[in-house]
């Protein structure tokens, strides 16, 4: 005997009528998520870590200036203690001495003092993820930002803090 299997499921048998079997195998909708409803959620993420993620980096470079900032006030402040006690800057930047350059991990502090003992320059240049920012200040407290990574701004008058060269 040959099984006819549309009339076994369509046909007048025990497999046909509302609510059997084969409504609940036609009729069962499966769960989960469409391909598209995929695809839009991926697009919609694309979307906002294109955006944030340049605005995350940008935030975290303005987090590591203060480091140079803080750094050259910090040293000029020494310096100027230093000329008061001594009437010269020579010799304040002198491993060991009171104004010598401090460590850092994102900065190397310089100090230049003229040969005439009277004027100094402090110079904080970036290493690591801070290379290409360069900040200058001198014995007349003249704050320079001599350097900067492409889409910043130098200024010959201050340090800058933001891009667009806003101090």
């Amino acid at each position: 005997m040959q099984l006819n299997f549309r009339k076994l499921f369509f046909g007048k048998t025990c497999f046909a009528g509302k609510g059997t079997l084969v409504n609940q195998i036609f009729k069962h909708r499966s769960s989960g998520f469409t391909l598209i409803e995929l695809m839009v959620t991926i697009a919609i993420i694309a979307v906002l870590a294109a955006i944030a993620l340049p605005s995350y980096k940008d935030y975290v470079i303005r987090g590591h200036i203060p480091q140079a900032t803080n750094g050259l006030a910090d040293m000029r402040i020494k310096l100027e203690q230093f000329f008061q006690d001594n009437r010269t800057y020579a010799g304040a930047c002198d491993k060991g001495a009171a104004a010598a350059p401090s460590t850092n991990p994102d900065f190397t502090f310089t100090c230049n003092i003229a040969a005439d003992g009277m004027s100094y320059g402090l110079k904080a240049e970036g290493k690591g993820p801070m290379n290409g920012f360069t900040y200058e200040v001198n014995e007349s407290n003249a704050r320079k930002t001599s350097a900067v990574p492409t889409g910043w701004s130098t200024s010959n008058t201050c340090w800058v803090t933001a891009t667009g060269g806003r101090c």
